[in-house]
């Protein structure tokens, strides 16, 4: 995108403008609702020009306010006016404009309101964005005419065969010249001018009449109290983080806003589930829900556990090509209106989904016990296994891999699936099918842990047995097939279509550390590598070391750095008891999130610390993103040493090492597990975990 934008949200309905509230100083600014752009250009002018921007910022994720003042007009001089603009989106998007006389003289002048609606969809104008711009995109839409009228409303119709349709209403008459609306103002000294704008989005069935502009402004209303309810009591029930540093008290509280921002309205399945992220994202996706509900655990175990109902329901139960579905695989995305057309309404092109969704299923037993949740789970949990070993494993040699059937899928089907993520040492690019390493360590989590379940709840010792032996026997194969003694040893970053190891040396085998598929001996070289010059810039580690020829620090997965990548690094190192060099990695990301304005995006820039003096934005990145906003929750709880312990039905810490100077004298409160309320609080460099009443 060209210049600042400012973006608010509420569910899957955002508004992406200028810093001064204007739509289509870009490609890709708009009012987008349900995959669907409703409003590609919104200005407002005086005397025919742009006012001139005082300030403006989000005052909650789905309300901003921007403040203006008029340049030097012909019958205007500067500053005479103030203008305001207050923001709102939810059903649809409403916005208040007042203009204040500033003088002790009257003046008069036009507001002027340009309006253009495209009916653009989501991919179409996704095309444009820097990142992800393609020189083959497709053409945007020729601008809707609006239906004749003198004075408004003004309704807009998709002119192709859809019934797309925005209505603009305004509490005031005005004249109407094309997508012009025109509002003749007299102003005396000190005295204001309000107007009421009202932009609605409908898809409507054959028949169905348009709602009027009092329903119209009804429904807004309603829907905006029922936002800021469902806002307060999410906020009610999320634990209190107090620390003295305010580096970790902004981004943690920063954190929990944008997930809170996140939250998806409907349908009834998905409501409250995370969307991936802003602006492109803003749908379900399986492996984003997934590792954000991992990394969100001890918030509370209500967003895993309907995430993972939503995902069974959404499982795949037949064998269809044409959207890489296989029965029992977890579905990869969903989408709506327009983008369901030109690419899928459902789409199941992941190969990591389907075993994060059985860890997933875990985290739930550990942390909650919940013994009737999990018996709901038995039979997509069950069928997710046999995903995994029928169509999973495509050739028998026990690994999972990957590779599209649809040819408008995804080419990559792993965490990193843009096109030329997968590459060898000396640059190129690998060919499907592809194993990724760190999926099969995630398969040989997910089986460890369904032997937990088929054991101790199920009552299936035979499954236990049999998955506890496949997973010893992948460990072995995995570490004889991926393992390289090169650079001081690591694992590829895949198997190609030959078999050969993709040798460049990724993030990815931090992964491997969080599954725990990597053996005690081998641990310690894949720590170094991870904490090397080659893979760690000094704010996080890369995606892909800098000694590999594909290396760029600003490609989106061969040398960027990604915090949720980090946040399961993070896990690893914790889980192989390496604790300096998780607060090492903690404390970094927790320091560079202020040069972010305290949220971490989507990716930065690999460029190493040395090199500059903080953290380098990457051009596009998406903000806020689900599985960034989580990961310094993650980070709290792993350096605090936080564990279920389902034996004692009890959150335990399990750090005995020193901790980090600047978690002395935080406490957190109102943790939930186990249907109990938990805090923590660091004292004389130790954690002590209470149960409290609450």
């Amino acid at each position: 995108m060209d210049g600042p934008t400012l973006t608010i949200l509420e569910g899957s309905t955002f508004c992406i403008c200028d810093e001064a509230g204007d739509i289509g100083t870009n490609e890709t600014s708009g009012f987008f609702d349900e995959d669907v752009r409703f409003l590609s250009a919104f200005r407002l002018t005086v005397d025919g020009s742009r006012p001139l921007l005082l300030s403006s910022k989000k005052v909650e994720h789905f309300s901003a306010s921007f403040y203006l003042r008029n340049p030097p007009l012909d019958r205007l001089p500067q500053d005479t006016l103030l203008i305001s603009r207050e923001r709102s989106v939810g059903t649809g998007m409403e916005e208040h404009v007042v203009v204040t006389n500033e003088t002790q003289e009257t003046v008069s002048f036009e507001l002027g309101i340009e309006l253009e609606v495209d009916f653009a969809d989501l991919f179409v104008v996704k095309d444009r964005d820097f990142a992800l711009g393609s020189p083959d995109a497709r053409p945007l839409p020729r601008p809707s005419k609006p239906e004749p009228t003198r004075t408004g409303p003004l309704v807009f119709r998709d002119a192709s065969e859809t019934s797309y349709v925005t209505q603009v209403t305004f509490s005031r008459e005005g004249e109407v010249d094309g997508t012009r609306i025109r509002f003749p103002v007299e102003l005396p000294a000190r005295g204001s001018w309000r107007l009421r704008i009202n932009v609605h989005p409908s898809e409507l069935d054959n028949g169905q009449r348009l709602p009027a502009p009092a329903e119209i402004e009804a429904s807004f209303t309603t829907g905006l109290e029922l936002a800021r309810d469902s806002l307060e009591a999410w906020q009610h029930r999320m634990p209190r983080l107090r620390a003295p540093r305010p580096a970790l008290q902004l981004t943690f509280d920063r954190s929990l806003n944008d997930l809170a921002s996140l939250r998806l309205r409907h349908p009834e399945l998905l409501r409250n589930l995370p969307a991936a992220g802003m602006p492109w994202f803003m749908t379900l996706f399986g492996r984003d829900t997934l590792i954000t509900c991992l990394q969100t655990m001890m918030l509370g175990p209500e967003t895993a556990r309907d995430a993972l109902v939503a995902l069974a329901e959404l499982q795949a139960r037949t064998d269809d090509p044409e959207i890489d579905a296989e029965p029992g695989k977890i579905i990869h995305e969903l989408r709506r209106g327009k983008a369901a057309a030109s690419w899928f309404p459902r789409y199941y092109g992941t190969v990591d989904a389907t075993p994060l969704f059985l860890i997933l299923v875990s985290e739930l037993w550990r942390w909650t016990g919940d013994e009737a949740a999990l018996r709901e789970l038995e039979a997509p949990a069950r069928r997710a296994l046999a995903w995994i070993d029928d169509y999973g494993d495509r050739d028998g040699d026990g690994f999972v891999e990957y590779e599209r059937r649809t040819p408008r899928g995804l080419a990559n089907q792993s965490w990193k699936d843009s096109g030329t993520s997968q590459r060898f040492a000396d640059g190129r690019l690998a060919q499907t099918p592809i194993a990724p390493c760190e999926v099969q360590g995630y398969v040989y989590d997910a089986k460890r842990r369904m032997a937990e379940l088929a054991r101790e709840l199920w009552h299936d010792p035979a499954l236990a047995a049999r998955l506890d032996a496949e997973a010893a026997e992948l460990q072995r194969r995995f570490d004889e097939a991926y393992w390289l003694d090169r650079r001081g040893g690591y694992y590829a970053l895949a198997l190609d279509r030959e078999k050969r190891p993709v040798d460049s040396l990724c993030s990815n085998i931090g992964h491997l550390l969080w599954s725990g598929i990597v053996p005690d001996e081998r641990a310690a070289a894949i720590v170094d590598r991870l904490t090397g010059e080659g893979l760690w810039s000094g704010w996080g580690i890369r995606t892909m070391s800098e000694e590999d020829a594909a290396y760029n620090p600003l490609s989106y997965h061969n040398g960027s750095v990604w915090p949720h990548d980090n946040s399961l690094v993070a896990a690893g190192l914790a889980r192989y008891g390496r604790h300096p060099e998780l607060c090492r990695l903690a404390g970094r990301l927790i320091e560079g999130a202020a040069y972010f304005d305290h949220q971490l995006p989507e990716v930065f820039a690999g460029v190493r610390l040395s090199d500059a003096a903080f953290p380098i934005p990457y051009p596009t990145p998406g903000k806020p993103q689900a599985w960034a906003a989580a990961t310094p929750i993650l980070l709290l709880q792993l350096v605090l040493g936080l564990t279920p312990d389902r034996a004692t039905r009890a959150l335990v810490t399990r750090t005995t090492e020193p901790l980090p100077s600047w978690l002395e004298g935080t406490s957190l409160s109102g943790m939930r597990a186990f249907g109990k309320s938990w805090d923590a609080r660091v004292e004389d460099n130790a954690v002590i975990v209470e149960e409290v009443e609450r």
